[in-house]
């Protein structure tokens, strides 16, 4: 294994103290719980938003953006909101990856 790889596996652990670590990890766990599930309703609607507008222009949102980035689409309201929605299936996706990778070690 290289330095690199060995630095590719550190990972950060938190610790926290309580009088009652139970209830506390319970807490924590139910409250990502939670939130993973916001995260991935948001991403559904998000999804499906994408769909409409894909299906509207019969266009993939990737070829959407490379048109849009490359200045050959004129702004309108659907083009920014289309732009502002694949930018928010982005940023769910890496909230949801580092919700998920989280794990709960003794």
């Amino acid at each position: 294994m290289t330095a690199q790889s060995i630095n590719a596996k550190i990972t950060n652990i938190i610790k926290l103290r309580s009088n009652h670590p139970a209830s506390i990890r319970e807490m924590i766990q139910s409250d990502f719980a939670k939130r993973l599930q916001t995260l991935e309703l948001g991403l559904q609607k998000t999804q499906t938003r994408l769909e409409q507008f894909e299906a509207k222009y019969q266009w993939s949102t990737e070829t959407f953006i490379n048109l849009f980035t490359s200045d050959q689409l004129q702004h309108s309201f659907d083009f920014d909101e289309w732009l502002g929605e694949a930018w928010m299936l982005e940023k769910l996706q890496q909230k949801i990856a580092i919700v998920k990778e989280i794990e709960f070690v003794d």
